[in-house]
């Protein structure tokens, strides 16, 4: 029992060090900083009685059998690639919480009706090649052989990287797991919102995972002399997309759904000149794909009657969907009994409005999530921060939980192999 929060919390700022910048934490996929998280990881797995290697993606992955060797796995895990200028504990923590839960089973993991598994995944926030979720991918086998002409700001393409990092991209299908391969997957993460300290809660858990679309907006008017023009001959893009913007956010603040426009791009962008088109992003999640879609709708009918009525075009291309994703009944059974544990009987349930490893994990298996709070909800900036106290819970009910999914499965082969199936 030897794992603490006050290790868990080290451990968190020995990654921390790992940087390829001085003054900030950015440690992204393939690179020399990835292996050496890596390589530090696997250490502690080894510490923590897993036998760790890489696969095939650079997922550092760790395992000990449970009652018989070849059990599917419970797999426990998070990420351990970085956004630039980050925390300390989006992702991190939740790989180090998962170590230190295997080190505190000790020898009862060897009672377990399933083999436990520990993952840190290579790349989750699409730092280097602006393709999320890609370690995770692999693991779950939806691949798609398109990423591997995708490119870093030096040029790399995803195909050079691997081959530099010493992994073969013809091998990357080695790291799919099947169904029967697995009994489930729960990730620990902070919850990077505010929920949780707001209710003066130290943990959560996860009710689903938030369905996600992403649009680019083109609205299309005419350039014109900005000193020559009279307003009634006007047809300014830049005027309606920011009415555009303030009526997405009146219409999505008092619904389920959030919606956020990060950028926007305005041509030809001269001080003197009406603008004649104006690009903006649109990012729409929401607990469930209906609620998402159904807001879609009234969005698309709304944008299209401010470009209407101010003489505008409007053009709409859609970048990214990414089906919400549930957690299953069961493992958030054993979260809800793990947070039990601590003494906490009533836990919050929470929907993710961010995105996780355990979505694309969903394709391949049950997934469940413990949220642990983070102080003021901040996250992807150096002000992430976290409590002991929390940790020290978090620890408490992760360890729990999964003591929780043995129970579930009755301590039986054939519970897990029905499960599996």
């Amino acid at each position: 029992m030897s794992a603490n929060a006050a290790q868990v919390l080290a451990r968190c700022d020995e990654l921390a060090l790992i940087s390829a910048r001085p003054d900030a934490i950015e440690r992204v996929h393939l690179s020399p900083e990835h292996r050496a998280a890596n390589d530090l990881v696997a250490g502690w797995m080894r510490q923590a009685g897993l036998t760790p290697r890489q696969d095939a993606a650079g997922n550092v992955c760790g395992r000990r059998e449970g009652a018989r060797p070849g059990l599917p796995a419970l797999l426990l895990g998070s990420h351990l690639d970085t956004v630039p200028d980050a925390g300390r504990y989006d992702g991190m923590l939740g790989v180090v919480l998962a170590v230190a839960v295997a080190e505190r089973l000790g020898e009862r993991a060897a009672e377990l009706p399933f083999a436990l598994e520990v993952v840190g995944f290579s790349d989750e926030e699409g730092t280097r090649f602006g393709k999320a979720l890609l370690g995770s991918s692999a693991l779950a086998g939806v691949w798609e052989p398109s990423w591997w002409e995708l490119r870093d700001a030096a040029g790399t393409t995803l195909r050079e990287a691997f081959t530099a990092f010493g992994l073969d991209p013809a091998a990357v299908g080695e790291a799919a797991r099947r169904p029967e391969e697995l009994v489930g997957y729960l990730e620990a993460h902070i919850e990077q919102g505010p929920m949780l300290e707001a209710a003066d809660a130290n943990l959560g858990y996860v009710t689903t995972i938030a369905g996600a679309r992403r649009f680019t907006v083109t609205v299309r008017g005419e350039a014109r002399h900005a000193g020559g023009t009279p307003y009634p001959r006007r047809r300014d893009a830049l005027v309606g997309a920011a009415q555009m913007i303030t009526r997405i956010e009146e219409l999505v603040r008092d619904s389920d759904c959030i919606a956020t426009v990060g950028r926007i791009e305005v041509r030809p962008g001269a001080v003197n000149v009406i603008p004649g088109e104006a690009e903006l992003t649109l990012d729409l999640r929401a607990g469930t794909d209906a609620e998402r879609d159904a807001m879609w709708q009234t969005l698309h009918c709304e944008l299209e009657r401010i470009a209407t009525a101010r003489g505008l075009s409007l053009e709409v291309v859609g970048t990214h969907t990414a089906p919400a994703a549930p957690t299953a009944d069961w493992l958030r059974q054993a979260v809800v009994s793990g947070i039990a544990a601590t003494g906490d009987h009533a836990p919050l349930g929470l929907w993710s409005r961010a995105g996780h490893d355990a979505m694309v994990v969903s394709q391949v298996t049950d997934i469940g999530m413990l949220f642990v709070r983070c102080f003021d909800g901040i996250s992807h900036h150096p002000g992430e921060d976290v409590r002991e106290v929390d940790v020290a819970r978090a620890l408490e009910a992760f360890e729990a939980a999964v003591l929780a999914v043995a129970d579930a499965l009755d301590d039986g082969d054939a519970a897990v192999e029905e499960v599996a199936q």
